[in-house]
């Protein structure tokens, strides 16, 4: 037996075989699941890695001998991507699995360093074992049996470097999401309508949980979809590529989303209340741009203090902030309706919000209906507003997020497409998740039409982006293509010019290295992968 090394990167699934392996995938969800749930209680849906990793597993257990018919069958299917790194890394395995692999064929003529040769190899395997799983009592065999588990151990955070596409020479197309190196792992997209947004937005959601989904540090995401896109039934077969199902969408208007965006004041002192009345005063005022006198202003504060006080801290709704508003109005007009009034009858009329919380956000991966809203109106903005603020106030709660000397932890992303709509005002919640979120592995991908729209007197979102990443626009900004790529005179307008040539799906981002360096175009032309 030679002792060549196995070839466990870069394998790919053959023809056919995740429709193989779903029968399996089924079976074992029917055996784990009730049969009813109460509300916002989902089934459990298992991801097809650890179903595949658990037939390879059962496959080479079995010490019958090997020959190569099956894997001589099978075909390498086009156009998919390699298994996730960490199909083999999982719980430190890939040792044990070479190490199978090699005693099973060891009097087999093997190519064990060839990708292609190896593919076929580790689907025949798992198509022995799921052939094993498939007989009567087998899942119980292997399901029920239990051996010591450890907690999560730092060697198992994924590496998030995200397969986008390829550049002009062909290579790989790779952004660097959580190694030690990347100062900040937020995302900037603009591009018109038809440029690819939209596909864009799918590829790096598709990269990031097939990365992470199947490890003890998955990276959830929360997608605001203004266009409905995301949440439409035609499309759901968009979802599976996110190692989600249709569990993960929120619908406001059909139910209220399913947890409070108000803070839980409980065992809390009263400057902290104080505190946070003025800031929710602020942020009605912004979503509405209505015009809001000193006096309307101390109101609504004192408004947001007495309906905590009456609720002993917990959790408020915005009906307790209008009561408590009203009351405190003269008597003699408290049948007229100012611009706070009416900003807080829409937010109550609409019902967009539990009174408490039924879901985490962080723990699992939402989409969020927007296509019913007016984008530009008071209901869309709230409701991403407030969406955010919440997310703030759970990182506020978490850990310091987990390091190890390669690369740091992930905890989830936030995708505002159509972010233009958050950006002209003064959007607190936004610019702290940016600014102050990253330290907890919380990230944001911001999608937008123009590249001008990501800066404003109220916040410069290219100075916190590591990867801007430009599509065909309508319009060219100079001096932000100045400050984003470090170019004047001639490279600027051989930049504009490869700016205003891109075709559907094809980008622009940074070239840190020769930017660095001083050195060639500043600059590098993504073909993005065709996703959706």
């Amino acid at each position: 037996m030679k002792l060549d090394k196995v070839r466990l990167e870069g394998l790919r699934f053959t023809e056919g075989f995740q429709d193989t392996m779903n029968e399996l995938k089924q079976l074992f969800e029917q055996r784990i699941n009730l049969t009813e749930y109460s509300d916002y209680v989902q089934p459990v849906k298992i991801q097809l890695s650890p179903i595949m990793r658990i037939c390879l597993m059962v496959g080479l257990s079995d010490p019958a001998e090997r020959d190569l018919t099956v894997a001589n069958s099978l075909q390498i299917a086009k156009n998919t991507e390699p298994l996730p790194g960490t199909f083999f890394t999982k719980g430190n395995t890939k040792d044990v699995i070479s190490t199978l692999i090699k005693l099973r064929y060891h009097d087999v003529d093997a190519e064990w360093e060839s990708s292609v040769f190896m593919s076929k190899l580790v689907a025949q395997e798992m198509l022995r074992g799921k052939q094993m799983l498939m007989k009567e009592g087998a899942i119980d065999d292997w399901l029920l049996y239990a051996p010591r588990r450890g907690g999560k151990n730092l060697t198992d955070i994924p590496e998030l470097n995200l397969n986008i596409g390829k550049y002009e020479n062909g290579m790989d197309a790779l952004l660097d999401i959580n190694s030690r190196q990347i100062a900040n792992t937020q995302i900037l997209v603009a591009g018109t309508t038809g440029s690819g947004k939209s596909n864009l937005l799918s590829v790096l959601l598709n990269q990031i949980r097939t990365a992470s989904a199947d490890t003890h540090y998955p990276v959830n995401f929360l997608l605001f979809d203004y266009k409905g896109e995301f949440s439409d039934p035609m499309n759901a077969s968009w979802l599976q590529k996110f190692e989600v199902d249709q569990s993960c969408l929120l619908d406001p208007i059909l139910h209220p989303l399913p947890f409070t965006p108000f803070k839980d004041f409980t065992g809390r002192p009263i400057n902290e209340v104080n505190l946070y009345a003025t800031s929710l005063a602020t942020a009605l005022q912004a979503i509405s741009r209505a015009q809001i006198g000193a006096n309307m202003n101390e109101r609504l504060s004192c408004a947001v203090i007495e309906a905590y006080k009456n609720n002993e801290f917990a959790p408020i709704t915005f009906s307790d902030i209008l009561d408590e508003y009203i009351a405190q109005m003269p008597e003699n007009k408290r049948d007229s309706t100012d611009s706070i009034i009416s900003v807080l009858n829409q937010l109550v009329r609409n019902n967009i919000f539990a009174e408490k919380d039924e879901i985490n956000l962080l723990s699992d991966s939402y989409i969020i209906n927007l296509a019913q809203f007016p984008k530009e109106d008071v209901m869309a903005k709230a409701i991403v507003y407030f969406v955010i603020a919440k997310l703030n106030n759970i990182y506020e709660q978490l850990e310091k997020q987990a390091v190890n000397d390669e690369r740091v932890e992930i905890r989830h992303f936030t995708i505002i497409d159509e972010a233009h709509y958050m950006l002209g005002f003064e959007n607190k919640p936004l610019q702290n998740l940016i600014a102050v979120g990253r330290n907890k592995g919380m990230s944001i991908i911001l999608a937008t039409q123009n590249m001008e729209q990501f800066k404003s007197k109220f916040f410069d979102f290219y100075a916190n982006a590591q990867y801007p990443l430009l599509m065909r626009q309508q319009q060219q900004n100079d001096q932000i293509l100045k400050d984003l790529f470090g170019v004047n005179g001639v490279a600027l307008q051989e930049l504009k010019v490869a700016i205003a040539g891109l075709q559907k799906g094809e980008l622009i981002t940074k070239d840190a290295t020769n930017m660095a360096l001083g050195l060639g175009k500043h600059w590098k032309k993504i073909k993005v992968t065709h996703l959706i």
